[in-house]
Parts: structure tokens; C-alpha cells; sequence
């Protein structure tokens, strides 16, 4: 979206500041007409960067609503581009601004409880209410919900509403005892202090991980095999072969992961997510995800996130793993080193387990865009993995993909099919009858499409919604000669759109992808985005021949009418644009045909009789 005087009066203004402004790095910070502080960003040079603001530019609807609402913009000169990046951070975690990354995450925090009584439970709650002992808080309600789950099977603690000691003997031991799912603690065969070790011993297991209980109570359990008191060493034993079986079901317990935070991120449409995974102690011990809102560019918004998140942490571990290489990520290392106190690495892993967590990350993030989007996380992580495919810096999450239909020289037409988060949207589909070629030239009907279709686009008196939009990704329903032969009218039009065409066998099956730069890409290996391309080339192509059959046979139904006498072009053009159809054609009236032609009811009966009824 472009931004005009007219959106913004003080454009002018704006635009004749920025070109006094220094060259130096720095912050810039925006701000509407009341003063109040609504955007701030970092540059390298600060009139470069601003002025991509303010000139005549495309921008995100986000970015251009920001633009839209300027009345001035003060600066802030630093010595490096790294001391920007810094006073960036604190500036945005002080004030806030309404059209930067705002990190909500997806719920409230929650707290695991160990109850202050002789006989103490450990539960999950919502607040920290009541006496005992709270560890927490935890962004993710579903992690310290499977954390107590997981402990009180794994130290078989009673999950019954009983009340100790008064219930001790009072009912016979329950199923869970039965099954080894409880210490069956109503018997009354069970001292204070026995009891209370085995809770100290699960709430070392809730703070340090698995990995680090299982060292200590091995530990213990040799101990106590030297002593020679086998009952309980024996108990120990089970416990820890608990604590392994707990980790290899639920795929949380890994002593050769070290203690890390990994983060993943998924983009659909204006929606983008980050989860973020915190493994301590070889086990996953908590999760968050937030909403980004619209971003631009994925890397820049993965770079703003980690600052904005880690510049609120408590504590920073010395290990981040993302699913993306950054562009920044020296500075962002530095920065998070000297929060930190101590060295902190950013790595992208690209193979083994660490890679396979950062794509669990990801895929935590997809599964919560397919809940806010309704979409299907199978058909984002497609558009993530066609992206890849592409070599593109952003998931495609609005594609357009053109064709050309014709007989001869004849009923030459193009159509145009929009995919937008994976789903067809028919909403936004374009028909188009070639104007300017009089030849069978599927190049030049081509170049005419796209040429037309973008400079509706780029027109001030746009309101088309399907024309107002820039695609994320165009493809042609062709090859490299088609890609060639339009890739130059979007370098003249200003259309910096990555363009690709669909190339399809000697059985018309697609086959491949090929790029502006006539390098072919083999898509069969990936089967989901192989099935997407498929069902996209299939469209635009049966879109655009039941067009060009549709308007081949109005002319057909055209030449028909004209030689009823009296009958020209212009009123059989009326008639066609009335009805449209020939089964409509046969349910009008006399008096319909009459009004619609302007003709008199005799010759509205002629139409009738000499036409409609040879069409039966």
C-alpha cells in the first residue's frame, strides 16, 4: 500500500526533514499528532532508512497505517549501529509503541503448589493463594499441568480428596494403589519424615529436571545399598526407572540436551506466532508462545522478538537455538551476553536433535496460527516448506497464478486464481479479454495481464480489492519463456514480486518450478508442496478455458441472433448481456426479451421462435 498527501497532510513535511537528516546510525522515533510515541526503529543510517517512510513506497498495511498517522519524528544519534540496537531495545520496552512487536503471549501464568500440611500434595493453580510453597510462574498452563501429572505418577503421591492423617485406616486402598499409581498412604504405614522426603525428592525433580534428580537419587540409592538397606534403595531403583519411563512416553526427558531455550516462528497471512521452548535439566520445563501481529520481514521480526523477550527475562541460559540464521546475529549475541553476565550462544542447528526440537518449536507455533486462522497446520507448514523450496525470505501466505486460453487467434483471454493461506479465495479471481494482441502470441497476452493487472495496482483510484493487494508470490501456468517474457514489465512497473512459472509434462501433469533466472527446481520430492502447485495449475487453467469457452460460445449465440432481420450487433450484445446463458434465454418471457432489446413484442417473438428454439 502506498501512502499519499492525502492520507497524511504532513507528508510534504515530513518527506523535505528527512532529507536533512544525518547519515549516521541511530534510533528514530515516531510520533501522531497528540505527541504520543507510536513506532520506534533502528538504522544504520538514519535518512535512508527513515526515508523509505515517507517516499513514494510500497508498504505493508501495517507500516502504512503507521505512516498514515505521523505528525513529526525525533531522533537519536548513536556512535555505532550496535549502540542503536541497544537504546532500540530499552526504548521500546519502556514506551511500548502501538505499531511495534508487543509480546503477548497466549495465556496467563499459572503455579505448581506444595500444600502446607503434614501430609502435602503438589497441585497446579492459577494464583498464588493459601499457605505453601509455590514454584513458578509458568507462561504455559499445559506444561506445569503435565509437570504435576507426570510427578505425582512418578513418586506415586495420592491424588484423592482423603485428608491426612484423619483418613488414615478408615476405607480400603483405592484402584490407583492397586495399579502402583499410588504409595497407598491411607494405610497409616507411612511416618512424617518417610513422607516427606519423597516430596522433597519430587520437587528437586520440578526445579532441577530429571536429568539431575535421576544423578541424585542414584547417588542415594548406592548409598543405601552399602548400608544394606535393600527395602529402600529397591524403591529408589523403581523410582528412577519411573523417571526414565515418564521421559522416553512423553518425549521430555533427553540428559544430552543442555539447558537451552529454543525458539521457532510461523507466519499466515497478516497473523505471525513465536514459541518458545525451555528445556532445563535435560526436560522440557515450560513453553510460551506469543502473537507478533503483521510483520514484514520474518528475520527482522525474529531478531525484534528475542530482544524484546529477553530484555524482560530474569535469567538467560547460555544456549538459544532458532529456527533462522539472522542477519544481526553478532550484535544480538553481544547484546544478550552482556545482559546475561556470560557468554551466550544463537545458533541455527540444521541437522540431529537440537534441529528436530527448533522444528518442534516451529510446527508449536503453525498449530497456534491454525487455531486463530482456522487453517489447517498441514496447509501453513506447505506454504513454509514451498518457501524454503523457493529460497524465499517470507512464507507465501497470498499467491496469484496466471494463464492464458485461446482457439487460434480467436476469443484470446487470461484468467487469474488466488490462493491466500493455502485455500483458493474465488473472491479475489480476475478475468481479462487480451486487447492488444490479434495474433496467437501467449507471451505477449501474458505480458498484457500482468502489465494491466499491476498498473491497476499502482493507480491512486484503485478499489478493487483483488488489484489493491500485493502478492507474496507470482506464478505463470508456463515456462521459462513465459517467465522471461514477463519478468521485464515488472522491473518496469517497480514490482519487486518473486516470480516463478509451473512447467508441466508431456502428460500436461506439473513437473517443476522455474525461476526468473531459468533455473528449474524439482518439486516431486516434497509431496505437499508438489499436491499444492498441482491443484493451483489445475485451477487457473480450468478457470481460464471455461472463460475463453464461455465467451467463444456468446459470440457463437451473437452470430446467431444477427441474422434474424432487424437484429444488429448492439442489441444481440443487449440481449447476451442480459441473459448470459442460453437456459436463461429459454426461461424469459416475450415481454422480457422485448424490454431488454428494445423491440416490438412481433420481433421479440421472432428471436423466440427463429433462435431460442433451434438452441433446444
Amino acid at each position: 500500500m502506498r501512502v499519499t498527501p492525502r492520507d497524511n497532510p504532513r507528508l510534504e513535511y515530513l518527506r523535505e526533514k528527512t532529507l536533512r537528516l544525518t547519515t549516521s546510525p541511530g534510533c528514530y522515533i515516531m510520533k501522531n499528532k497528540a505527541g504520543r510515541i507510536i513506532y520506534i526503529g533502528k538504522a544504520k543510517n538514519l535518512r535512508n532508512r527513515v526515508s523509505t517512510y515517507f517516499h513514494d513506497n510500497d508498504h505493508l498495511p501495517k507500516v502504512a497505517k503507521m505512516v498514515t498517522n505521523v505528525y513529526d519524528y525525533e531522533f537519536i544519534v548513536t556512535s555505532s549501529e550496535y549502540e542503536a540496537f541497544v537504546l532500540e531495545a530499552s526504548l521500546i520496552k519502556q514506551h511500548q509503541p502501538k505499531y511495534n512487536i508487543l509480546l503477548k503471549d497466549d495465556k496467563g501464568y499459572s503455579y505448581i503448589k506444595i500444600s502446607d500440611e503434614p501430609y502435602p500434595r503438589i497441585t497446579r493453580e492459577l494464583q498464588k493463594k493459601g499457605p505453601g510453597c509455590f514454584i513458578g510462574p509458568y507462561t504455559s498452563g499445559l506444561t506445569s499441568s503435565q509437570t504435576v501429572e507426570e510427578v505425582n505418577r512418578v513418586f506415586m503421591l495420592p491424588t484423592c480428596k482423603k485428608v491426612f492423617p484423619r483418613d488414615f485406616k478408615k476405607e480400603r486402598p483405592c484402584l490407583n494403589y492397586q495399579i502402583k499409581r499410588c504409595i497407598g498412604l491411607c494405610r497409616g504405614c507411612m511416618s512424617q519424615s518417610d513422607y516427606r522426603e519423597i516430596i522433597d525428592q519430587a520437587v528437586e525433580y520440578i526445579k532441577s529436571g530429571s536429568g539431575m534428580s535421576v544423578e541424585s537419587m542414584t547417588k542415594r540409592m548406592l548409598e543405601l545399598s552399602e548400608r544394606m538397606e535393600f527395602e529402600k534403595a529397591a524403591i529408589l531403583r523403581d523410582r528412577i526407572a519411573a523417571i526414565k519411563r515418564a521421559g522416553e512416553t512423553q518425549k521430555i526427558y533427553d540428559r544430552s540436551i543442555p539447558d537451552c531455550d529454543i525458539v521457532g516462528m510461523a507466519k499466515s497471512g497478516s497473523l505471525s506466532c513465536a514459541s518458545l521452548l525451555s528445556y532445563r535439566g535435560g526436560r522440557l520445563s515450560d513453553k510460551a508462545d506469543f502473537f507478533l501481529g503483521e510483520i514484514g520481514d520474518e528475520l527482522l521480526a525474529r531478531e525484534e522478538f528475542l530482544i524484546q523477550y529477553y530484555s524482560s527475562a530474569s535469567k538467560i541460559p547460555a544456549s538459544i537455538y532458532i529456527d533462522a540464521e539472522l542477519p544481526s546475529e553478532a550484535d544480538i549475541k553481544r547484546f544478550l551476553s552482556e545482559k546475561s553476565g556470560s557468554q551466550v550462544s544463537l545458533l541455527n542447528p540444521k541437522r540431529g536433535e537440537l534441529h528436530s526440537l527448533v522444528m518442534l518449536a516451529r510446527q508449536n507455533a503453525v498449530e497456534q496460527l491454525s487455531l486463530q486462522t482456522g487453517r489447517s497446520s498441514k496447509e501453513l507448514m506447505t506454504l513454509e516448506e514451498l518457501g524454503g523450496l523457493l529460497g524465499l525470505r517470507k512464507t507465501p501466505g497470498y499467491i496469484e497464478c496466471y494463464d492464458i486460453s485461446n482457439l487460434a487467434s480467436s476469443d484470446m483471454v487470461g484468467g487469474m486464481v488466488v490462493m491466500e493461506g493455502g485455500r483458493f479465495a474465488r473472491k479475489y479471481y480476475k478475468k481479462f479479454n487480451i486487447k492488444t494482441v490479434y495474433a496467437q502470441d501467449d507471451y505477449s497476452s501474458m505480458r498484457e495481464v500482468i502489465k494491466r493487472r499491476f498498473s491497476e495496482y499502482l493507480s491512486e483510484d484503485c478499489t478493487d480489492e483483488g488489484f489493491k493487494r500485493l502478492p507474496d508470490l507470482i506464478f505463470l501456468d508456463g515456462g521459462k519463456g513465459h517467465v522471461f517474457a514477463v519478468a521485464p514489465v515488472l522491473e518496469e512497473l517497480g514490482i519487486k514480486v518473486p516470480l516463478f512459472g509451473l512447467v508441466k509434462d508431456k502428460r500436461h501433469h506439473t513437473r517443476a518450478v522455474v525461476s526468473s533466472s531459468g533455473e528449474e527446481l524439482e518439486i516431486s520430492r516434497s509431496r505437499a508442496v508438489f499436491s499444492l502447485l498441482t491443484r493451483l495449475q489445475d485451477e487457473v487453467h480450468r478457470y481460464t478455458i471455461t472463460f475463453q469457452a464461455s465467451k467463444r460460445s456468446s459470440r457463437l449465440m451473437e452470430s446467431e441472433l444477427t441474422r434474424i432481420p432487424g437484429i444488429g450487433p448492439k442489441k444481440a450484445a443487449d440481449l447476451l448481456r442480459a441473459f448470459g446463458t442460453k437456459e436463461a434465454l429459454r426461461q424469459a418471457g416475450l415481454e422480457e426479451i422485448s424490454a431488454v432489446m428494445k423491440i416490438s413484442a412481433e420481433k421479440a417473438k421472432m428471436v423466440r421462435d427463429l433462435f431460442i428454439e433451434q438452441l433446444k
